[in-house]
Order: C-alpha cells, then structure tokens, then sequence
C-alpha cells in the first residue's frame, strides 16, 4: 500500500525542497497538516505597510519554531524570498487593518504582546512570555506603529549591550521564539 504523504512526483525525480529529512518526499499538504497538528499555542503577527524584506525572514524563523499561525497586517503582499518557500507549511493569515487583527485576536483569546524597543518596553529576560499569545514585530527602522501599540498588552524589549540601536526585526524574532520555547518547557 501507498503512502498517502508521499508526492509521486517527488519520489520518482527526488526532493530538492529544504525540509528535513522526515518530511522529504512528502505531499506539502501532508507537511502542512503534520505540522499544524503539533503547532505550539503561540502566533506571529507582523505589521506590513513599508513592504519589508524581513517578513520572510520572520516567517521562515515562524516555520522552523512551528508557531500555528502568522498574521501580516497592512499589505496583502510581502517578499517571499526570505522565507524559501516555508509559507506553504503554515496558517497565514491576512489582516487589512490593525483592527481587523485585533478582532481576530479578541474572538481567539489570544493576548497580543508587542515586541519593539520603546522606552515603556519591558525586558524580555524579565518577562513571562504567556503560552496563548500572538506576539507582533513591526517594520524594520519605524517598529510597530502608534496603533498597534495601543493594542498590545505589553510591549517586550531584547536587552542590548552594544552600540546599535536595534537588532534586525527578523533577528528579534528568532529570539522571541527560542525564549518562548524555554520558557514554556517546549525545549
């Protein structure tokens, strides 16, 4: 009997995608549906009105710490290349305005938490990253704007011990999702 995971297409040529050995020669929808059916409590939000080449980068950081869900509010369009084709393994989800979000995340019961280096922002190390949460990174430069500030529960800082302001917002993600994995016993 067959494998219902499995993509003729690709056993018969090879798999040349960059998904681990596990999910080589598998159907993307049997990817997909592997992984949303381990997918941790947390969702990635990502303000989108600059179009920002980063967005990948969040996205594939998203994929490899299988979040269950990311969000991008503002533009519909966004550069992919960053992500190297993770998108397809996830939930997407499209907002057109902040307040479409945060109805989204209202009728979910998802805390929203900012992350962005403002001064009222909290240190991440002296934060309890809640496990049902949608934590929101804004654009690369400006940060999350006014109005999605408004919005956020908290906002989260990564502490920072050398010259630069900021590190890059894709950077920023990866950290956010690696601390809410330790946090959250998920290591």
């Amino acid at each position: 009997m067959a494998d219902e995971h499995l993509d003729p297409e690709l056993v018969q040529h090879g798999d040349p995608r960059n998904v681990t050995d596990a999910f080589k020669q598998w159907t993307v929808e049997a990817i997909k549906a592997r992984l949303a059916s381990a997918a941790f409590p947390l969702h990635i939000a990502i303000e989108n009105y600059q179009h920002d080449y980063n967005i990948g980068t969040i996205v594939r950081s998203a994929n490899a710490f299988n979040v269950s869900g990311v969000h991008i509010i503002g533009k519909r369009h966004w550069n992919r290349r960053g992500a190297m084709a993770t998108e397809k393994y996830l939930e997407l989800y499209h907002h057109d305005s902040v307040a479409s979000f945060q109805a989204w995340a209202q009728e979910h019961k998802c805390t929203i938490i900012g992350i962005d280096n403002i001064p009222s922002s909290q240190a991440l190390g002296q934060t309890k990253l809640p496990p049902s949460a949608v934590y929101v990174f804004g654009q690369e430069g400006p940060g999350l704007s006014p109005e999605l500030q408004a919005i956020c529960s908290s906002i989260v800082a990564i502490e920072q011990f050398g010259s630069t302001r900021s590190v890059n917002v894709g950077v920023a993600a990866g950290i956010v999702l690696y601390e809410w994995l330790r946090q959250n016993d998920c290591l």
